[in-house]
């Protein structure tokens, strides 16, 4: 209920004109202020006329007036600054450590809007709550959200990968080179690929990167995935050990943690061959960064990651002696997944550091260009009437579970919002 209350007087949905502190005197809202997401007040810097004198301080929320004591407001500092107290219950009335009574107000929420609220913010991680309500929203509310959405996502990966190239001092390959390894992860494994090329920096590999099975040891040395001898094993895995020893002994390196995911996966989606095809393409240079900006199509950018493996790893997917891996490197599906998560967000994040801030829409149109994803979350919302006919859609739904449905900000989400909004100004 508080957060429904906190909505509520955040879009100033239903507050008239009429309205009234418990005690009589008149309240007219001029500015309600900034809702605050960490500790402390729940709105700063409002605005709000009492009784003809204006106040200027925060705002706080609670469902009884009663709260403010079982919360130990009355013995913060930072509660001082209170002008108006929004209550569903008035309780009691409550005051400032100085003793002065605090202005209370009632807020009237239905109990309709209560269990809207409720279902949305109380559901099981799997269910779609909203489904009904995006169904029957015209297709106009669907698009301006699903494009806001998408945009956002974009962007959101595109200032991660400027913290990294400022984490590299500007060094823009090396931010190329550790987001292409996240990208790699494909979801199950980014973070271990990440903190993998944190640990191996561009530099350092570039120095060895003329040597195929040196910078295979590195990589598979540092994953701390080369396997233990064993009897009759491949020499190939005999010479990544030593190489790797040898390195390690040199350069004073230690393997990052075991937290690797591969529990009920198949072999074929193991990091194992994909830490592979992330030596093979440091093998070859890394100049991702030069390449994803001269790359200015999809198809181009299509042509980055048709790679052909040769060697153990044409015919594996991990080092068990099992084969059946075939020598192209990536099927159509992941060059479209790293193409979404690495390749555009470059491109965004380069731009914005240029300056280009119309290179979005650009990059929008690719995203239009490219299938949509096919996982759990955009099956989840096949039953809704959003059509996702390509990956802007499909990250754009990620976006909305992610950011929304999963961290329970729906009445922040714009098919929340409308599930409630109905009831709330009735």
């Amino acid at each position: 209920m508080e957060k429904l209350m906190q909505y509520v007087w955040e879009h100033r949905l239903g507050l008239r004109q009429d309205m009234q502190t418990v005690d009589g005197r008149r309240v007219r809202i001029i500015d309600q202020g900034l809702l605050n997401h960490d500790a402390g007040p729940d709105f700063f810097n409002a605005t709000v006329e009492i009784d003809g004198q204006i106040w200027v301080g925060n705002i706080e929320i609670h469902v009884r007036a009663s709260d403010w004591f079982r919360h130990h407001h009355d013995t913060d500092p930072a509660y001082d600054s209170i002008i108006l107290h929004v209550v569903q219950i008035d309780d009691m009335p409550i005051h400032r450590r100085s003793g002065a009574v605090i202005p209370q107000m009632i807020m009237h929420c239905t109990a309709e809007a209560a269990r809207r609220c409720n279902l949305l913010v109380s559901s099981a991680d799997s269910a779609l709550p909203c489904r009904l309500t995006i169904n029957e929203l015209h297709p106009i509310y669907h698009s301006d959200w699903i494009t806001a959405l998408g945009a956002e996502r974009l962007l959101t990966k595109s200032e991660r990968i400027l913290s990294i190239v400022k984490e590299s001092a500007g060094f823009w390959d090396s931010a190329a080179y550790i987001t292409l390894a996240r990208g790699l992860g494909f979801g199950l494994n980014s973070e271990p690929f990440e903190l993998l090329a944190k640990s191996l920096s561009l530099r350092f590999l570039e120095k060895h990167r003329h040597e195929l099975v040196t910078v295979e040891a590195l990589v598979f040395g540092q994953a701390g995935l080369i396997p233990m001898p064993c009897d009759k094993e491949d020499e190939y895995i005999t010479r990544l050990r030593e190489e790797y020893a040898f390195m390690a002994r040199k350069y004073s390196l230690k393997p990052i943690p075991p937290i690797w995911k591969m529990a009920r996966t198949r072999p074929q989606n193991f990091p194992h061959r994909r830490l592979a095809i992330l030596a093979f393409i440091l093998h070859q240079g890394c100049h991702l960064m030069r390449q994803i900006v001269d790359a200015k199509t999809y198809d181009e950018m299509k042509k980055i990651f048709d790679l052909q493996m040769y060697g153990f790893w044409a015919t594996h997917f991990t080092f068990d002696p099992c084969v059946g891996a075939r020598p192209q490197a990536l099927s159509k599906a992941s060059v479209d997944t790293l193409i979404i998560n690495v390749c555009i967000p470059l491109r965004q994040a380069y731009a914005t550091y240029r300056g280009e801030t119309d290179n979005i829409e650009d990059n929008i149109e690719i995203l239009r260009q490219i299938p949509p994803e096919n996982n759990s979350i955009i099956r989840l919302f096949s039953s809704t009437k959003i059509p996702c006919k390509d990956a802007f859609t499909s990250q754009a739904l990620i976006q909305l579970r992610r950011e929304y449905c999963e961290k329970r900000k729906c009445i922040y989400c714009r098919f929340g919002s409308k599930m409630l909004s109905a009831e709330i100004q009735k």
